[in-house]
């Protein structure tokens, strides 16, 4: 077990992380050759004993929850600063990588190709949006959000916006909410789908057994052991993502690099379209031809009675790849499971290195993605469509058991044609072994990165639906003398609350899992980005138009997500309700403006403060609340280190 490592006043010196950093490198690279020594054992038991395939993947199921656990209770904390931020002393590469497997959901690792598979060129706004966020984040946010030195991005409104500090929290703490609550949902639904595939359940009882792994990590040392479990559960994701289609590359090109063979996919799959007379309009590769439909809502609302509407008028447009490239990246750079992250290392220079470390991590997994959609829809297209529909691949009928894959014969020829095959993004990823003819054991593992991916996002967001009630809500506006044991008492039980919530909010599956996560990110863009940017960056920013912005930027949003979700001729410039955070941002600056130059500016020391702030020098300790000192002492064997053992 590591020792206790705490952040002394003004951080942790130089030293001591780089101690941290040695001792957490022998540790995650012991933790990387046991799981790949994990997986070489499976497939031995699977090729040689003939393993059944509900037992594998039972055990890459158990495996990773109980090293989840026991990483958590490892890394055990009652001390406020290690509940909230870790102790403020992770290392900026390990933060990075935390922040990769917090970033990459279950909309990154199982649902991105798919909707890239099924876009084809349009997909890829997902691509530039989640990333480019990341350069936001960089130049604008994570310094100044470091330096400022708070628990939670309600504590940085209140502070910055101190004239009227909880109302400006309140607000704030909503609105972490709604962002939260809506991604937590997209986490939940990932989850449901591997356990439904893994174990044969339906998806709605998959949705509440997966609950149990969400809880693990969230239930026990706050952002101290989430960070830890993170970074595992990167490992896994990251590994687990590569290999098919790595296999792939190689099966069809000799040439194991998918990446840089994607071009060879992309040219096949015109010659196989051409080949299966595709109109020239429907290529994989020709720009913006996406419809505006409500299927999804008639799909998940039928007591609504909507009537079948799709909207063709915007096709060939440019209008909505921008407007979606452009909300995902303000979404990034305002989420706020993302931006508290930059809360746990040491100093400022360490947020920046770290949000380039995050960069990195994330591309290895967004720059595989392309390749991933293409090289599934090569094997797909030159293996699947034309074969005799009575002969197909058993993972067809494993897969049409979910309902994520459906055969039609329309024209009863007993061949199955592109068109008659009913794909749903969110089984490619997960289906792709299967589809290449891998062993099952590399399907569970495949299975276990999306378990960790939906699992380490979810962590995170259940931590700041938890801390903005507990922390924001309760103990700054409600009830401010709260003792410390009521606080975590609250916490962890609107973590409970929230993924219960959450996993009744999955049960009627509204959209694909990008497309729920496009929601989150288009409400963070509506409320939080134009706060903190303007916050950080212009003096004359007060509270009253800050709480005003927050609440007409969340309000427009949601009454345009909703409109052109159930009537696609609700829209302007084409833009769907995918893309509503633009309309949400722009009444967000125009009121944060507007109020701001009619009312009374900010406190002379509130101006000053953000001056400070910008300061690339120092630290602004007298922006942090004391820490009171835990009323009880940890459980016995759970001394509080900052790594695991």
């Amino acid at each position: 077990m590591a020792e206790r490592v705490t952040a002394p006043v003004g951080g942790p010196s130089k030293a001591t992380v780089a101690e941290l950093q040695r001792r957490l490198v022998r540790y995650y690279s012991t933790f990387t050759v046991a799981l790949l020594g994990f997986v070489v054992l499976m497939l031995v038991l699977e090729l040689v004993f003939r393993l059944p395939n509900l037992i594998i993947g039972w055990a890459f199921v158990l495996l990773t929850m109980a090293m989840y656990a026991v990483i958590g209770v490892l890394n055990f904390t009652r001390r406020l600063d290690e509940y909230y931020v870790a102790g403020r002393v992770v290392p900026a590469f390990f933060n990075g990588m935390a922040t990769g497997a917090d970033w990459m959901s279950a909309a990154s690792f199982i649902s991105m190709a798919g909707q890239i598979w099924l876009l084809g060129y349009d997909g890829l706004a997902y691509i530039m949006g989640w990333t480019g966020g990341y350069v936001l984040l960089v130049m604008l946010f994570a310094p100044y959000i470091r330096k400022f030195g708070q628990f939670t991005i309600p504590d940085f409104v209140a502070a910055r916006f101190g004239e009227h500090p909880r109302a400006a929290r309140l607000t704030g703490a909503v609105c972490a909410i709604i962002v939260s609550f809506a991604y937590v949902v997209a986490q939940v639904t990932g989850v449901g789908l591997i356990m439904s595939r893994i174990f044969g359940l339906p998806y709605e009882i998959g949705v509440f057994v997966g609950l149990s792994g969400v809880l693990v990590c969230s239930f026990l040392g706050g952002m101290k052991s989430i960070t830890w479990t993170q970074v595992a559960q990167y490992v896994i994701l990251i590994i687990s993502y590569l290999i098919p289609v790595s296999v792939l590359s190689a099966r069809f090109t000799g040439i194991p690099i998918s990446e840089i063979m994607y071009g060879q996919a992309l040219q096949n799959i015109v010659r196989l379209e051409q080949a299966q007379g595709f109109q020239a309009a429907q290529s994989y590769i020709e720009p913006f031809k996406q419809v505006l439909s409500n299927a999804s809502a008639r799909a998940a609302l039928p007591w609504l009675n909507l009537q079948p509407a799709t909207n063709n008028a915007w096709v060939g447009t440019p209008w909505e790849f921008i407007a979606l490239t452009f909300c995902l990246m303000a979404g990034t750079a305002g989420l706020p499971h993302i931006l508290i992250r930059y809360y746990t290392v040491p100093n400022p220079r360490q947020a920046r290195i770290s949000v380039g470390w995050s960069l990195f991590f994330i591309y290895l997994l967004y720059f595989t993605a392309p390749a991933y959609a293409a090289f599934s829809r090569w094997e797909i297209m030159q293996n699947v469509v034309g074969q005799p529909i009575n002969a197909l691949p058993s993972w067809v009928e494993s897969w049409k058991a979910t309902g994520l894959l459906t055969i039609t014969d329309r024209n009863n020829d007993g061949i199955l044609q592109f068109a008659e095959l009913g794909i749903n993004p969110d089984l490619i990823v997960l289906a792709t072994p299967e589809i290449a003819g891998l062993p099952y054991t590399i399907a569970a593992f495949v299975a276990a990165g999306g378990l960790a991916a939906a699992l380490s996002t979810a962590d995170g967001l259940l931590l700041v639906l938890s801390t903005a009630v507990s922390h924001d809500i309760y103990t700054k506006v409600i009830n401010p003398q709260a003792s410390y044991g009521r606080r975590f008492l609250i916490s962890r039980a609107m973590i409970l609350i929230g993924a219960l919530l959450a996993a009744i909010a999955a049960l009627p599956r509204l959209a694909f899992i990008s497309q729920l996560v496009a929601w989150a990110f288009s409400l963070a863009a509506s409320s939080f980005f134009p706060v903190v940017l303007l916050g950080i960056f212009w003096k004359r920013a007060n509270a009253k138009g800050a709480i005003a912005g927050m609440i007409g930027g969340m309000v427009v949003c949601l009454i345009y997500m909703f409109g052109n979700y159930v009537n696609p001729y609700f829209t302007l410039f084409g833009l769907s309700h995918l893309s509503a955070g633009i309309f949400g941002m722009i009444v967000n600056f125009a009121l944060q403006i507007i109020v701001s130059l009619t009312t009374a500016p900010s406190p002379a020391h509130i101006q000053a403060l953000v001056d400070e702030m910008r300061d690339p020098r120092g630290e602004m300790m007298g922006t942090r609340e004391p820490l009171p000192e835990p009323e009880t002492q940890p459980a016995p064997g759970a001394q509080p280190g900052t790594a695991p053992a």
